[in-house]
């Protein structure tokens, strides 16, 4: 069995694993326009950055106007206000992206907020507010761009987490968002692949790297009073009260690994569907260990549970083809 474990582990890891101005610093054919979603801080004001410095051109959506207005002061970057949970606006940046007349390679939905709370004890309000921000602003922005993105045969990304593959007490509701958007993913690659479109659907899954997702999730906490109610587990509210004194996520690196991902996803000729980015092993490994065990519970006490040869034979099989899925669903049902 531990070998089924350790070559397992494997296979999941490698899964995981116009007319406008010219562009400043970029070779005529490789400029680029790409839109980033929440860029004013963390992942996405670094992935920003990177793909202006490598000369391709930035829609940068933020929210206040003073981030909109630093963001445009860059090289190769127009902020633009995009609120996507806001309808109206994400319309206005349909229309402002198609007037610059760059035309749109790719699209990084990096927007993302957090919302703790135990799934017995949260609010219906704060699981939509969760929700809306991290499910329904990809899908919003995806469908809004989608025609300008299979004119160009480019590129749908999301900025997912790990935690679309973990889930733990307290983080229900942004693991449920997580996992949702791991889901969409294999659907909207699986549809582009289905109608022979060149345009390519991606996930990229950091681990923990600097940003501001944790001070606002407690600065929203904190301000709704949720934390002073009383509560069947006292023990969370004292940790997230703890949690919250230094939400600056200080102690974890830059996230220059993830724009790597994100860079990779974005330009390669075959990028991966799934992207796995942590900055210590042992987040790698809690997340495949995680994998696994879903892998062997699913096969576990059922009338077609496969023999450990035959579990072996089909990891050896993904391993040596990458398409073992593919063929498998191809084959008739039995």
């Amino acid at each position: 069995m531990k070998t089924v474990i350790m070559l397992t582990a494997v296979f999941l890891y490698l899964l995981v694993t116009a007319a406008a101005p010219p562009i400043a610093g970029a070779d005529e054919h490789e400029q680029k326009a790409v839109l980033v979603t929440g860029a004013s801080s963390g992942i996405g004001l670094k992935i920003t950055e990177r793909l202006a410095a490598e000369g391709h051109f930035v829609y940068a959506g933020a929210r206040k106007p003073a981030d909109i207005e630093r963001l445009s002061a860059m090289d190769n970057v127009m902020g633009i206000r995009l609120d996507v949970t806001e309808q109206e606006e994400i319309d206005a940046a349909v229309a402002l992206v198609r007037e610059e007349g760059r035309g749109l390679w790719g699209i990084i939905n990096n927007a993302g907020v957090y919302a703790g709370g135990p799934m017995l004890e949260m609010s219906e309000e704060d699981l939509q507010f969760q929700l809306d921000v991290n499910i329904f602003g990809p899908y919003r922005v995806n469908q809004a761009f989608a025609d300008m993105i299979l004119e160009s045969g480019g590129r749908f990304n999301v900025i997912s987490s790990i935690s679309g593959t973990l889930s733990g007490p307290g983080s229900g509701a942004y693991s449920m968002s997580k996992h949702a958007m791991e889901a969409y993913t294999d659907s909207l690659a699986a549809e582009m692949m289905m109608v022979g479109s060149p345009v390519k659907v991606s996930s990229i899954a950091p681990g923990n790297y600097k940003s501001k997702i944790a001070e606002s999730a407690c600065k929203r906490v904190l301000e709704s009073g949720l934390l002073d109610e009383e509560s069947r587990w006292p023990a969370y509210n004292e940790r997230m009260i703890e949690r919250c004194k230094d939400a600056s996520r200080s102690e974890y690196p830059e996230p220059d690994d993830v724009a790597d991902a994100a860079l990779h996803a974005m330009f390669a000729e075959n990028p991966k569907e799934h992207y796995m980015v942590v900055p210590v092993r042992s987040e790698a490994e809690w997340t495949i260990y995680k994998a696994i065990e879903e892998v062997v519970e699913l096969n576990r006490d059922h009338k077609f549970s496969v023999t450990r040869d035959e579990l072996v034979e089909m990891l050896d099989d993904e391993l040596e083809t990458g398409d073992g899925f593919e063929r498998a669903i191809q084959r008739p049902r039995q």
